[in-house]
């Protein structure tokens, strides 16, 4: 094992906390639920960017590279200022929902470089403005634009014209569990020289004025100009700072005056700092150099084109020389991640291919975040403060979720723009988290499912802004990838224990899907929101405005996919506990039927596959209407496909319980025993595929899938077909007319709120669930069955070759051009293409432009974007 392998080993085993301390302060706190105390629920404009500096958070804390230990106790974040701003730095700015054309938008140039996953390596890029920064003309350009135009970004302010920034590099070196080296770096780019005041600060986050516990931990400088830090449950720390800066304190509490015009008990305030800085109020920080926040003041004068390097380290009182072995023991954590990269990447064919898995790998450790909810408090309100208003207890999260007391290390899909879990985000997030760090995947697929999470009634929370919202039920499907990555990394020997105790769990949570979900009992689910709102012709997270209800050919497909990831996990869990064979018989019949209400074998008037267009659709279903196809060509049609499993003899061979209770149903079900393919392999046995479609439907939907007029994007496949760009589909009601049309970008349309609203664009985990699905066709229908790729080409592959050609349209999404040298997701941008200082730090996107590949939504969003770092690790097997 390699430095870093042995630590995750140490940390596994409980012998060192190396986890202990990361990056789990939120890049914003503003605007959340959970800070929300007003009586309609506009959490954001309850609190607000510009608040922000002055109010003291109830939930938790947010910061620029922000770093501290697991229960947010101590804090330590980044503070510029450059002399022009009316504001210090202490966090990135962005545009609230209803601010932005498109929603939510961070309005900032900064990068997530490298991590490990023990945190004891980590760089981010900061790009700091040496101008003015552009608050008020970012607000107001979007405010001008509708959905029509594209969002105005920093970019196109030209503040980065002549090159007028700094880039601050910071760097976090674990020395030890506990003893952490904090590196600086800052760079004038500009062609001038250039004063940056640097304020790297740390604080407690305030748990004493909300009534509960009144300890205060304390911070003071010591008598060598370094902060002191004790808190009763953490300990002692000291932050060690090179080069004797000045020292400046104040408390971490909201300034009551600025923001209410009310008194305080408090003399110091949360935004005192800025207040001494930016407006020489020599009042606003403790001269007597003690609080619960501080900072120390470097004043840079850099020269242009020159380098500044600011030592800190946070490590426990009384080292003799905190910096003796600092420079070395940095140099040493960066050679060691290296090297652990270097063996996770050992099969990566190039350099560019590394870089881009390298950060995709540092997003998603950087999007690691502390969070904290506790519903019945935040409903009731704290003994310290006035009373929420009544309306909250009718309000949001109010009804069903007094269980939920969330207080843990997260992984967030985007940490400024989705600054919260989401429950199907969070099962994609696992599978390149395991890559890294399996046991950390393990715990974050549990920890959904531990009481303290999920509903009494076996529902998942979906996110905080609706608790009680559906997502797409794939938390057993990541269940099983972790399991069997895992077990691959461990010479076949796989977590027994966690599948079980998960599969316990996830057999409420299925159960309440079936109880919840399917109206009739005729096994046509109406799954709800399911994440691809913005493709349908109505708001499905809504009743429907005219009555009745939807059948969802996905939300069917889904439920369908559930049962097959149960019936494989009972299998696999059966091979050392018999009893098991049992479940895995139940999942496999609960699929049959469900296969059975698909394909038309119970009612032709309630079927979802429409044979003219030979495509799955939803079906509305109204008394004046009756049963009525919903014909919009969108990912909703594909998703049957994702509903697949084969079964070999070895396996079968290993639970003759359940080989016989299949053969039963085979023999004494013809109906259903049509929908199970079975061939025979000379030498091998027996070998059946479970799927929602036989060969000629897989063939026929992957005819539209493939086809690049419709589904097939040079960037993957799209989420809409581009057939709606001429030909929208319009479902004309008794008074209203709804539309839905192909656009590749975000949408025009607001009916769904928020920036996911793109009805087009390349959505990176339902390629990934295309991918694999149609890597488990080719399993069991091998090299002779072959499609049209693309369609109309006259070329015929095999589905595997469809699967590996899908993984290199996504991959060169972020791959720089061997011959121009642009990488698609930077669309048009010529600094972002061409500048050195730019093109090879990327972002990833919520979702892709269909045409151009473009990167919209999210910048961070590392979630499922995340993905690529699996697709770019070689294919080995399904």
């Amino acid at each position: 094992m390699n430095p870093e392998q042995n630590r995750l080993h140490e940390a596994n085993a409980g012998a060192k906390p190396w986890r202990k301390f990361g990056p789990y302060v939120a890049d914003r706190q503003w605007g959340t639920v959970r800070e929300d105390y007003s009586a309609n629920g506009d959490a954001w404009n309850f609190t607000t960017h510009d608040q922000a500096r002055s109010r003291a958070y109830r939930w938790g804390e947010e910061a620029l590279a922000g770093f501290c230990d697991d229960e947010q106790r101590l804090c330590f974040g980044l503070g510029l200022w450059n002399g022009q701003d009316a504001i210090l730095k202490e966090r990135l700015f962005g545009l609230s929902g209803p601010e932005g054309n498109h929603g939510e938008d961070v309005k900032e140039v900064y990068y997530y470089l490298d991590a490990t996953p023990t945190h004891s390596y980590q760089r981010m890029l900061y790009k700091y403005p040496q101008h003015a920064f552009p608050y008020e003309w970012l607000v107001q350009e979007n405010a001008r634009r509708d959905r029509s135009k594209p969002e105005f970004e920093l970019m196109d302010t030209a503040i980065f014209l002549e090159n007028r920034y700094f880039d601050v590099f910071v760097e976090f070196a674990k020395a030890d569990a506990e003893d952490v080296l904090i590196q600086l770096t800052i760079i004038n780019h500009g062609p001038a020289e250039a004063t940056l005041h640097l304020l790297p600060q740390l604080w407690f986050r305030n748990t004493w004025a909300w009534g509960e516990d009144a300890y205060r931990p304390h911070l003071a400088a010591t008598p060598d100009n370094n902060i002191h830090a004790e808190h009763r449950d953490l300990g002692a720390f000291t932050l060690y700072c090179d080069e004797a800066p000045s020292l400046l304190f104040c408390e971490n509490a909201t300034n009551n005056g600025r923001l209410y015009h009310a008194p305080s008990d408090e003399l110091f305030f949360k935004d005192g700092i800025n207040d001494y800085l930016l407006h020489g109020q020599t009042g606003a920080v403790n001269p007597a150099r003690t609080g619960t926040k501080a900072a120390a003041h470097y004043e840079l004068a850099i020269a242009p084109g020159a380098t500044r390097v600011v030592r800190l380290r946070l490590a426990a009182p009384d080292l003799q020389n905190p910096f003796a072995d600092f420079d070395q023991t940095l140099k040493l954590r960066l050679a060691e991640a290296d090297q652990f990269y270097q063996a996770l990447q050992c099969d990566l064919a190039s350099a560019d291919a590394r870089l881009v898995q390298r950060q995709a790998f540092a997003g998603m450790l950087w999007s690691k975040q502390f969070y904290y909810y506790d519903v019945p408090r935040w409903l009731a309100g704290d003994p310290a403060l006035p009373p929420p208003p009544p309306e909250r207890l009718d309000g949001r999260n109010s009804t069903g979720w007094t269980h939920l007391n969330n207080q843990h290390i997260i992984s967030m899909p985007d940490t400024w723009e989705y600054p919260w879990y989401a429950a199907w985000d969070l099962a994609f997030h696992c599978l390149p988290l395991a890559q890294l760090d399996a046991q950390f995947a393990k715990d974050q697929l549990l920890l959904l499912c531990r009481d303290w999470y999920m509903h009494p009634n076996g529902q998942l929370p979906a996110y905080e802004w609706k608790l009680s919202d559906v997502n797409p039920p794939v938390h057993a499907y990541a269940t099983w990838r972790v399991f069997k990555m895992d077990q691959k990394a461990h010479g076949g020997h796989g977590d027994v224990k966690f599948l079980e105790t998960i599969f316990h769990r996830l057999l409420i949570n299925f159960t309440w899907w079936v109880n919840r979900k399917d109206r009739d009992g005729r096994n046509i689910f109406e799954g709800g929101f399911l994440g691809l709102d913005n493709i349908g012709v109505f708001d499905r997270s809504a009743p429907l405005p005219f009555g009745g209800f939807l059948e969802q050919a996905d939300g069917t497909a889904w439920v369908a996919m559930y049962a097959l990831n149960m019936m494989r996990i009972a299998l696999q869990l059966s091979q050392t506990n018999p009893v098991y064979q049992d479940l895995a018989s139940k999942f496999f019949e609960h699929f049959l039927y469900i296969a059975e209400a698909m394909t038309n074998v119970a009612n032709e008037h309630m079927d979802l596959w429409d044979d003219e267009d030979e495509f799955y659709y939803d079906a509305l279903n109204t008394p004046d209407r009756g049963h009525e196809l919903l014909k919009v060509r969108s990912l909703v049609g594909l998703i049957p496909l994702f509903a697949v499993e084969v079964l070999d003899e070895d396996l079968l061979a290993g639970a003759p319980e359940f080989l016989a209770r299949m053969n039963w149903f085979l023999d004494n079900r013809p109906v259903l025993a049509s929908l199970v393919s079975r061939w025979q392999e000379p030498g091998k046995g027996a070998r059946h595929l479970l799927s929602l479609l036989r060969g000629h439907r897989v063939k026929r939907l992957l005819s539209r899938m493939l086809d690049e007029a419709e589904f097939l994007s040079p960037y993957g496949v799209r989420s809409l077909s581009r057939y709606h760009l001429d030909h929208p589909y319009i479902f004309r009601g008794t008074e209203t007319q709804f539309t839905v049309n192909y656009e590749p970008a975000e949408s025009q349309t607001s009916l769904f709120g928020g920036n996911s609203n793109w009805r087009g664009p390349v959505w990176m985990p339902m390629n990934f669930l295309l991918i694999e699905s149609l890597q488990r066709f080719h399993h069991y229908y091998g090299d002779d069955f072959k499609v049209e790729y693309p369609t109309n080409s006259g070329q015929t592959v095999t589905l595997l070759e469809v699967a590996d050609a899908l993984t290199q349209r996504l991959t060169q999404l972020f791959l720089r051009d061997p011959e121009t040298g642009r990488r698609p997701c930077f669309g048009d941008d010529k600094q972002l293409q061409n500048d050195p200082n730019f093109r090879d730090y990327l972002w990833f996107h919520e979702y892709f432009n269909g045409e151009n590949g473009h990167g919209l939504g999210a910048s961070h969003q590392t979630g499922w974007t995340g993905l690529i770092a699996k697709l770019l690790q070689p294919r080995s097997g399904v």
